[in-house]
């Protein structure tokens, strides 16, 4: 069985840091149970995207050809994108499904619906 990891963090696109759960009153939080193995899988498909994004600075910096930049700016998006989209399916399994059993699952599907107003285009 996993080990998990209970804390809370805010439903925004700010990054998360040390404060992330500290509730203020311009932001939902509430209760998260997280595996500690899927949290180390998506920091670090996310480092390998900032890895990536410096890659494209250096290109830039070095006037490399505009398409060549631009190929790598759409392998970053879609490794975004593929890391937004394993959040949102945890999301859905893990969040949404305590959420009904504790009986909010309005304000969850809320939350939901705000964030991802937020996210597609």
């Amino acid at each position: 069985m996993h080990n998990l990891t209970s804390h809370s963090h805010p439903h925004s696109h700010e990054p998360l840091t040390a404060s992330a759960g500290h509730s203020d009153s311009s932001r939902s939080v509430h209760p998260h149970v997280h595996d500690p193995e899927s949290l180390r899988r998506i920091a670090n498909r996310l480092s390998r995207i900032e890895g990536h994004v410096r890659g494209i600075k250096t290109m830039v910096q070095e006037s490399r050809p505009c398409p060549d930049v631009l190929v790598q700016i759409a392998a970053v998006r879609g490794a975004l994108d593929r890391v937004a989209r394993i959040i949102l399916d945890e999301h859905l399994t893990e969040c949404i499904s305590r959420a009904a059993e504790a009986g909010n699952i309005e304000d969850e599907i809320a939350e939901l619906k705000a964030a991802l107003d937020r996210f597609l285009p």
